[in-house]
């Protein structure tokens, strides 16, 4: 049975807890009943730039619940996992690169370990590497970035990340580029068109605010991300996928753009309240289709998609258990997470 409370369910639990209420104050008992006292639990989703996709994400999913909950701004996913791993947020979004080196203790994640306590959700919208240039920089291709003014993101978002590891497939380092700049993602297009960085990358879903901005202010330009380092980089990383960006979307002259991506996912603590993860999850799945009314990037999710996608690790018994009720992870699906999450 569905647990997304209806407005009429709702305006009857509050009538039934009020009278509830004045019934034990009566009997000279109080009135704090655990049903509410969980519904009530409030809940913070790490999200990133206010000017990205996963704002508007954590946004959504906030207007969804019935329960007290912010979408709170961060530097990005590499935050966002280190303060669900700290217990300073319930949920958070992350690149699905970021969540697998954070569950494996991988990359970035290697001083600090593996978090074995890390829980996948589910998985949103795809989010290509968007490389974004002056058409005055003559750079038509990522290799023309030798020597350049690049802005690579801000230190703990995904598309630093992601940067780091195209680089590191390529043989660069940052001292490739002329200046390796670090401004958070809300910053770098203006950077861009006052002329101080000939180029910015950006991993995120489309159409996006900060890369309408150059394109609208500066008649800036989206660059193919393509060859065969970039395919044996994919080929070697389970969690990147070769994706394209769709021609039209920023301008009827923009062509289709060739890249490759990985995929936006909600992950939580193990030790997050297993009813708050149920509600969460029931909410968006219970109402996909107003979900994803709310941002083109989420035009195409499906169920299917969002339970298997980009997850590295183990699913949170909360959702596995909506899951379960759906028909969509069978018994021994589950059992093999559930060990999973044991090893």
């Amino acid at each position: 049975m569905s647990i997304a409370l209806s407005t009429s369910r709702n305006a009857h639990y509050r009538a039934s807890l009020r009278f509830g209420c004045i019934a034990a104050a009566l009997a000279g008992l109080s009135c704090m009943p655990l049903a509410s006292q969980a519904e009530e639990t409030p809940i913070i989703i790490g999200t990133a730039s206010s000017a990205g996709v996963y704002h508007l994400a954590g946004r959504t999913l906030c207007r969804m619940l019935p329960t007290p909950c912010t979408a709170q701004t961060s530097d990005g996913s590499a935050e966002n996992l280190a303060n669900v791993r700290e217990g300073a947020v319930n949920v958070a979004l992350a690149q699905s690169d970021l969540q697998h080196y954070a569950f494996t203790g991988g990359e970035g994640f290697s001083d600090v370990g593996a978090d074995t306590s890390l829980r996948s959700l589910f998985s949103l919208h795809g989010e290509p590497f968007t490389l974004v240039v002056r058409r005055d920089s003559n750079i038509q291709h990522f290799d023309d970035l030798r020597q350049r003014a690049v802005n690579v993101g801000n230190p703990g978002s995904g598309q630093r990340g992601t940067m780091m590891t195209l680089l590191e497939a390529k043989g660069w380092t940052l001292g490739d580029f002329s200046l390796a700049n670090d401004l958070p993602a809300d910053q770098q297009s203006l950077e861009l068109c006052h002329g101080n960085v000939d180029a910015m990358v950006y991993t995120v879903g489309h159409p996006n605010d900060s890369v309408e901005q150059a394109i609208r202010l500066c008649n800036a330009m989206l660059i193919d991300v393509e060859g065969e380092e970039i395919e044996r980089l994919v080929d070697s990383r389970p969690y990147f996928t070769p994706t394209v960006i769709p021609a039209g979307i920023y301008a009827n002259d923009q062509p289709e753009v060739h890249t490759f991506g990985v995929r936006a996912t909600l992950v939580a603590s193990a030790h997050t309240d297993d009813e708050l993860i149920y509600r969460l999850v029931a909410a968006v799945f219970d109402d996909l289709e107003q979900f994803k009314s709310h941002h083109p990037a989420f035009a195409e999710l499906s169920p299917e998609q969002m339970i298997s996608e980009g997850l590295s690790a183990p699913l949170h018994d909360g959702a596995l258990r909506y899951y379960r009720e759906q028909g969509w992870i069978t018994d021994d699906e589950a059992a093999e997470e559930e060990n999973s999450a044991e090893d």
